[in-house]
């Protein structure tokens, strides 16, 4: 029987004074092996993101079903750090998608920054973030990590948004060593940048605010408007990382939306790998706590503007016609970048 009634049936709409959520899912079922320095690596990466974040930031860690170990030093954390307001405790791995689906769905900031656990912070990315966000309101995904190959992958709303309301340009990487450090930290037999690669970002610059950003961007770690979460794909995914399952629920509802696909010129985080080396102890020392309020507030993030279908059809075109090497050679040529090499 109830006695009495819920006092919480009078309250009204919910305030949420923070407006910038980040989530991050955790997979370390032992140290053996792959995971041999996993928890290091994470340790890393959750203190470099307590230090850099602003005041108007909450946290979301999600734990796929990790060692006991982990599971408690998470627990600590969360006591400890203001920042950390919700931990979820999985006995079953769901995955990176599910556990991302699960903090996004169920949180009301306008942005969600969804990072893998092996992301070194830097100090300011946040505020590069969002000051991308602030000169790119069509924009819907930003990088602190710029990626010299990423103008071609989700794209198409960029390259025609290039043509109706901004310019490109090829200018200088401000930070070949973090593109090289990234490439290596990949593992692959093969790098995926080429000296050419290594020298220029092709830059799209906002002709009403001049704002300017890096053509496309990777999503090991990024910051999505929550609408590209909310109007999205509904499923949850039954495949963990296989098949292009980032590709469903990350990258298509992103593009099909009208949003943009940027990243930061400079390089504000590293991408740490499994296992960890000197190096990265050596940039957490020059981590400072930071001190400020956020570049935002919720409203003006809020304000986001989404493209026309028309955009996304044009821009298919004009990755379609870039796909033809001479094409694109050319084209590239007339955008200031003077080299023989194929970018």
């Amino acid at each position: 029987m109830r006695i009495g009634s819920n006092p919480e049936k009078t309250s009204k709409a919910i305030t949420v004074e923070n407006y910038h959520r980040i989530v991050i899912p955790v997979y370390i079922p032992n140290f053996e092996g792959y995971f041999k320095d996993a928890f290091d690596v994470f340790k890393l990466c959750l203190e470099s993101l307590l230090l850099t974040v602003h005041s108007k930031t909450r946290i979301t860690i999600y734990n796929n079903n990790c060692h006991l170990d982990v599971k408690n030093y998470i627990d600590q954390k969360y006591n400890e750090s203001n920042s950390i307001d919700q931990v979820f405790h999985s006995k079953e791995n769901l995955g990176k998608i599910n556990a991302i689906l699960a903090a996004s769905k169920g949180n009301l900031e306008p942005l969600i920054t969804i990072t893998d656990a092996d992301v070194f912070f830097k100090n300011g990315w946040q505020e590069a973030v969002e000051k991308v966000l602030l000169g790119f309101p069509e924009a819907g995904m930003v990088s602190p990590v710029p990626g010299s190959k990423a103008y071609k992958s989700y794209t198409s709303n960029n390259w025609a948004y290039a043509v109706f309301k901004a310019k490109l340009s090829f200018q200088d990487v401000l930070d070949k060593e973090a593109l090289i450090n990234f490439d290596r930290s990949l593992g692959n037999d093969k790098n995926l940048y080429d000296p050419i690669h290594l020298e220029k970002h092709l830059i799209i610059e906002n002709k009403k605010t001049k704002a300017q950003a890096v053509m496309g961007c990777g999503h090991f770690v990024a910051t999505m408007r929550r609408e590209v979460f909310d109007k999205g794909t509904n499923e949850p995914a039954f495949i963990k990382i296989q098949n292009g399952v980032e590709g469903k629920f990350i990258d298509i509802p992103n593009e099909e939306m009208g949003f943009l696909r940027l990243a930061t010129k400079d390089n504000y985080a590293y991408h740490m790998g499994n296992t960890k080396e000197d190096w990265m102890y050596e940039e957490f020392k020059n981590l400072k706590m930071s001190q400020t309020d956020g570049a935002l507030d919720a409203k003006v993030i809020s304000q986001s503007k989404q493209l026309g279908k028309g955009y996304q059809f044009f821009g298919k075109i004009i990755l379609q016609l870039l796909s033809k090497k001479a094409i694109k050679k050319r084209y590239f040529l007339h955008l200031g970048l003077n080299s023989t090499a194929d970018y």
